[in-house]
This record gives C-alpha cells, structure tokens and sequence, in this order.
C-alpha cells in the first residue's frame, strides 16, 4: 500500500515535471546580451586577463545562454566557447545553447600593436553580435596573452578588411573548429614527469656551488663577513668558522658562504641579513636570527613597475624583512639553513633556478603577526626537503611558473603551499598538518599538478582553482573539508579521502571537471555542493553501498548520489539503504535522466566501484583518523 502511495504521488510529480522543464520556443529571441561583469566568466588564466587589462588589449568574448542552465555563460576568448559549445558533456550538463553572442569589433577601428595585441580605437562602441551573424577572422596575426586571437565582425566586409591587413581568413560561426583535446590526466602526469626531471637537473646543477675552493675565512683573513664578501673572488667559498656574524650584508659576486652548521649564526639587525643580487651565489651550513618584522617594502624598481597591474602584489608581499632576499640572483642555492624569522624567510625575486633545500624555517606562532617561509616572484624555482613551522604560509607563489614544491615538511600555518597567479606548477609529496588550506591553487591559473601530498587535522586539506589541472594520489585525513574542487576542466583522481567532516565540496557553478578513481569513506558527509547542475563523476569508492555487480566489472550496477537525501544516509541508516533501490526512487532516477532540468544542484556516479581503490592508503589513512597514527 505504501509502495503504491508512493507511486502514484511520483506520477503526479513526473506529468507536472514534464510540463515545467519544456524549453520556451521564443527563449533564443528574447535572450539578450548582459553586462560581461554579470556572467559566470571562463576560458582564460586570471594572469591572461589581468595583462590584457593592464596593456588596454582586447580579448574577444562569447556569452552563452544554455537552455537548462539559469546563468549566462561568458568566455574569454572565442575559441574556448567553441570548444564548450562543441562538448557532449556541456550539452548533458547544461542543454543546449539558446543564444550565443560575440563581441562585435565593426566600427570600433579594430588595429594590431607592435606585439600584435588587438586593440581598438572606440572601447564603447564594441558591441555584440549573434554569433550566427558574425564573420570570424581565423589565422590572423592577433594575438591574446593566451594564444591566437579569433576576432569576430558584424559586417563581413570589415572582417576582409581585417583579414587583408592583417593575415587570416574569414569565417561564419559553423565553419569555427574546436581545439584540440584540453591536456587531461595522460598529459599532465607527462607534464609531471618533465618537471620532476627538470627539478633534479636544476639541483645536481647547484651543488657544485657547495663545492667552491676557500679564498677568505672570516676571523683569520678578514673581521667581519661583509669584508670577505667584498674581497672574495668569483666562484670561490667565504668560510665562516663558528660563532655569531653581523647581517645586513650584500653579495654583489658570484660566491659561496659556507658555515658550519647551527653553530655559524648570522644575526639580521631587525632587518634583511643578507641580500644577494649576483647569479650562482650559494649560502649553506648557517643559522639566520634576528629579522625585522616589516612584511612590505619599497622595490628599488618602484617606477619601472608603477601601473603594471600587480604593483601592489608585488610591493605587499615582495619587499618586506627576509633571512635572505634573492633578487635577480639566478641559479643560486640555499642549502642546510636554519631560520628564525618573524617576517619571511627567504624572498626569491626576478631569479629563475634558485634551489632551496634542506632548510627549517621557524616563523611565529600566529599566522597573523607573520609572513611567508619561502616567498617566489618571477621565479621558477625549486624548493625541496625542507620543514616550515608557523608563520603565514610555507611557500608563497606569484607569477611563478614552473616552479617545483616536494617533499617537504609544513606544520602550523595559514597555508601550506599557496600559489597565485601561478601555472604550470608540480606540487609533490609534501605533508601538510594544523593548517587553514594545505594546498591552495588560486586566481585561475592552469596546467599545474598536485600528487601524493598528504594533508591533516586541516581546515581544507586542498583546494584547487583555475583549469586543466590534475589533482591526484592525495591522502587527505580528519580535515573539515578533505578537497575543494574549485577548478574546471581539471582531473581529479586516485585520491583518499578519510575521516574528514565533508570529504568533498565542489563550488563550481560551471562543472566540468573529471572526478574518478577517488576513495571517498569514513567522512561524516560524501560531498557538500553549491548551486548549479548535477555534476557527473564516474568510478568513485564511497564505501559499502547497496546495490549489485552483475556482470563482476568491479561497478555496481547503478548510479550512485552521494548529495541525494537517500544514498547520502546509506553508510548510516539501514532503511537508506532498502530505500535507496525501491521500484520508486528508481522510476524518479531514470525520470531524472532522461530530463536533466529536473535535477537538483547535485552530484551523481555513474558507475561507483564496488572495492577500494587504494586499500593500503585507506588502512594507514583510518590509523591517523583515529589517532592511532600521525600523518608522516
């Protein structure tokens, strides 16, 4: 009787369901272009955008208005629309598309710079345009900070008129072809594995720097370490026995400051202890103390970089008190250094190849009152084997692609690793414990790969913007958030989720991200969602959960939704579980399917596995959960 109850309230639902989800034929007439500002904006880097702005260059947009999706869609850049446009899983997701429209570049006196940005001689009068009835140049010299700039018209004869100026060929939007595949997982474990080579050869590269013949030693030719530095030839050591070292020094030549452990102290003054703005410049076996407490400066730069539009990131977080500062230093080395610092610990400016390993840094016990362990700028560095206790994050990144963060040890602080306007990155092996975010990717960045981190006791233990990242082999335990998905057309796969209040939580109002292979058990909570569309992730581990394996592929033969009232309580409640493969919520599910409208802002596996993926991570992951184990 009760099935029966249930049944025919669900018809009820469906007729009228049916009905509210039908598409308006006069929606793609009456949908008109907004205010960009309004859209959910996608398709560029965050430092893409912000260069273009900087510079007064154009980059040409879409709107999108998609008929099972409440917001518009924008797009830097025409060919990233394209490629949206053309995907089976934006179609599943969001419908299809009601109304597109492009920027209209006709009458706004569209010209190429010398760098061959596109500019315009009227902002205002850029329009917009149906991209039915736009022309496209394709081909031509335009470029964006992204790429390859495809620049549409309203008047075809201004797109030919372009084209004959500057190179390409003239399209209508049918004729525009979507890129190639964005890089996925296959590519980005290849990215990894290029970064790691480069990171090994960048450090077998500075050792020698350890290895440079003594000139001078401080106490027996020279008083004071500031003499020698001045005195020392090129490519040699400036020896420093043990004992306590006046600071504030700066090294102009390429050499070698050699102590001899902890015993060998250079004290700071209250402020930098030593700058260094030659290249190949090694610093090892030393402790630094006494640092000032001052966490911004005035760059010596200051108006060669007035208006660019990081000035006042750079000026913030880039000239404050150091233990050291690298700045214009390349290929440089701090090795086996030990720092206490209220302020940061080593700054790394405009210095690409700087390695900094086997280093501890102590910074203070609230993260309010300090700063960045290691701070890189402009620089693709390698930091590696080293421990970060306190202070405000343990290394700090800006505009510093292709830098490397592995193997080290971060404890006590607002974020492990926090990279800002920063791609192409390789975060590996680090183990991050009592932080806000272990790991945090921020401002739209892309291509930058996370692996085999692992984060504890942890308000989030990673959280990841940006695009075509990949995210994987992560051990996350007993956070409040295990992972924050973030990102879009990103891969997140083979992570542990444990023991955390919410294992996963996903923000994205533009879901696009590949989610697989992830072990998601023991959390108080599968997943936490915002608003937007169901998000579809395939082969995920969430426990033990009703439902067959037929044909013994290892997936149980039905989807899984984690966020649904009834299989989010299947791992808790027994009648969850009889509940969640009644004849009535399986009529609702496949109703659900065949019209995605009807969806909630929810999340659906389509092909949850039946047994663990990584079932000696689970086993040490459950240790640290329940405090019988502490996170290496």
């Amino acid at each position: 009787m009760r099935v029966t109850l249930v049944l025919a309230a669900l018809a009820v639902v469906l007729s009228g369901a049916s009905l509210a989800f039908a598409i308006d034929p006069g929606a793609s007439a009456s949908a008109r272009p907004v205010p960009f500002s309004d859209t959910l904006a996608t398709g560029m880097t965050g430092v893409d955008v912000q260069q273009a702005r900087a510079g007064g260059a154009e980059i040409p947009r879409v709107e999108v208005f998609y008929s099972q999706y409440e917001y518009v869609v924008g797009y830097y850049g025409v060919a990233s629309a394209v490629d949206a446009t053309d995907r089976e899983t934006t179609t599943r997701q969001f419908g299809r598309p009601l109304a597109i429209y492009v920027s209209d570049y006709s009458g706004a006196g569209p010209r190429l710079t010398d760098d061959k940005s596109l500019t315009v001689a009227s902002d205002p009068a850029v329009g917009w345009v149906r991209a039915s009835e736009a022309a496209f140049v394709v081909d031509s010299e335009a470029r964006t900070p992204g790429g390859p700039a495809i620049v549409p018209f309203s008047d075809a004869a201004d797109a030919r008129d372009f084209a004959k100026r500057y190179g390409g060929t003239v399209r209508d939007w049918t004729e525009l072809e979507p890129r190639e595949d964005e890089p996925r997982a296959s590519w980005l474990r290849e990215a990894a594995n290029d970064r790691t080579a480069w990171a090994d050869r960048t450090v077998r590269q500075r050792r020698p720097l350890l290895d440079r013949p003594v000139s001078i030693t401080v106490g027996e030719d020279v008083p004071t370490l500031a003499g020698a530095v001045d005195a020392a030839p090129p490519n040699t050591t400036v020896r420093l026995p043990p004992g306590t070292y006046d600071g504030n020094v700066t090294v102009e030549t390429s050499v070698t400051i050699r102590g001899a452990g902890e015993r060998t102290r250079i004290v700071g003054d209250n402020g930098t202890a030593i700058r260094v703005s030659a290249p190949e410049v090694g610093l090892a076996n030393l402790s630094i103390t006494d640092v000032g407490e001052s966490n911004t400066g005035d760059p010596v730069d200051a108006a060669e970089t007035a208006g660019e539009w990081d000035e006042s990131v750079r000026t913030t977080y880039g000239y404050g008190d150091a233990a050291v500062v690298f700045d214009g230093a390349n290929r440089s080395l701090l090795a086996r250094v030990h720092v206490e610092t209220p302020a940061s610990g080593a700054i790394v400016r405009d210095s690409d190849g700087v390695v900094v390993e086997n280093v501890s840094i102590n910074g203070t016990a609230d993260w309010q009152d300090g700063f960045m362990g290691v701070l890189a700028m402009d620089a693709r560095i390698v930091v590696q084997d080293s421990t970060f206790t306190g202070g405000r994050d343990a290394v700090y990144t800006h505009h510093a692609d292709g830098l490397v963060v592995r193997d080290n040890r971060m404890t006590g602080m607002r974020f492990g690793v926090h990279e800002m306007y920063t791609s192409g990155t390789l975060v590996r092996n680090n183990t991050a414990r009592d932080t806000d975010i272990g790991v945090v990717v921020m401002t739209r960045p892309r291509s930058n790969v996370l692996l085999d981190n692992r984060v504890s006791a942890s308000d989030v233990g990673i959280s990841v913007g940006g695009s075509t990242s990949l995210v994987a082999n992560n051990t996350l335990v007993a956070n409040r958030y295990g992972m924050d998905l973030g990102a879009q057309r990103s891969t997140f796969a083979y992570n542990v989720l444990a023991g955390n209040d919410v294992g996963l939580r996903t923000g994205t109002i533009v879901p696009t991200n590949r989610v697989t292979g992830n072990d998601v058990i023991d959390n108080d909570r599968y997943v936490s969602t915002g608003r937007g569309p169901v998000r579809v992730w395939t082969a995920n581990y969430w426990g033990t959960i009703p439902g067959r394996d037929a044909d013994a592929d290892g997936r149980i033969d039905r989807a899984f939704r984690p966020t649904g009232p009834v299989d989010s309580a299947v791992d808790r409640s027994t009648g969850a579980a009889t509940l969640s493969t009644s004849p009535a919520v399986t009529i609702l599910r496949r109703f659900e399917a065949a019209v995605p409208g009807l969806r909630s802002a929810n999340v659906i596996d389509d092909e949850p596995r039946l047994v663990p993926v990584q079932s000696e991570k689970i086993a040490m992951a459950r240790n640290i959960s329940t405090g019988e184990a502490v996170s290496p």
